[in-house]
């Protein structure tokens, strides 16, 4: 796995050198678990990938897409070098993830607080429905200053959509700017089952998966390392939304290898 995991940082690291944009820490904050969720987890069909019966993925932090877009490619959505073209005019790979124009994308988000309440109404839908579907979304630490992130977890809780699972991309990102502590006990306080886990270690991350609860919705607090898996990128603020210059491309390719 951690070979994959690899391979698939470096195809995101020169996705965004040669676009000049994109937000390669905050995607490998998050590949770990998403390898994890679409490997073990989800049930989904890259050929048939609006069925009616598959799990739903939303990522509210939609600037990390091309954390997501990897995993697709990995899962067979489409071709791996399809995403080349990641920011380039009329390329269906943009910034922030577009349902009407990537396979397996199931919300246009990136206007941060949007893709949870997004996720709640889905959860929702499924349950009137009594679809056996069910959906995970990931948001981020500083997203979770967000209101709507609480008014829709309230909402969650007071329907007890026990098919929703909200992952918490914990990597720390917002401290220096607002400090966000003890989310556990945020959700726990809003009538969530709540549990905490190393957001790169997979046993821990395939074990909360599996736990839903019989009557309410699940948060996952995944403490991650921003830019995990690159030294230079590692924790480091300036890496938010840089892209690599030819050498720093050529280090951190190396690194990975």
């Amino acid at each position: 796995m951690r070979s994959k995991i690899n391979e698939l940082k470096r195809m995101i690291v020169k996705a965004a050198a040669q676009a000049g944009e994109g937000h390669i820490a905050s995607a490998f904050s998050i590949l770990d678990i998403l390898c994890v969720l679409y490997d073990r987890i989800l049930e989904f069909d890259p050929r048939n990938h609006r069925s009616a019966l598959r799990d739903r993925f939303i990522l509210s932090k939609g600037h990390a897409s091309l954390g997501l877009y990897a995993v697709l490619a990995d899962k067979g959505f489409f071709k791996s070098s399809d995403i080349t073209s990641f920011g380039k005019f009329e390329s269906m790979f943009g910034g922030h993830p577009d349902r009407n124009k990537v396979p397996g994308v199931e919300a246009s988000t990136g206007s941060l607080g949007h893709g949870f309440p997004m996720s709640v109404g889905v959860a929702l839908g499924l349950r009137i429905k009594r679809s056996k579907g069910r959906v995970f979304t990931l948001i981020g630490d500083g997203e979770s200053n967000e209101g709507s992130v609480w008014e829709a977890a309230l909402l969650a809780s007071h329907h007890k959509l026990s098919n929703l699972c909200c992952i918490v991309d914990y990597n720390h990102s917002t401290d220096r700017a607002l400090l966000v502590e003890k989310l556990d006990e945020k959700f726990r306080a809003f009538g969530w089952e709540t549990l905490v886990i190393n957001g790169h270690d997979h046993k821990e991350i395939c074990e909360a998966l599996r736990k839903f609860p019989a009557s309410k919705p699940l948060a996952i607090i995944a403490e991650t390392v921003k830019g995990c898996g690159c030294k230079m990128m590692e924790n480091n603020p300036a890496w938010h939304h840089k892209t690599p210059t030819k050498d720093e491309l050529e280090s951190i390719l190396k690194e990975l290898t």
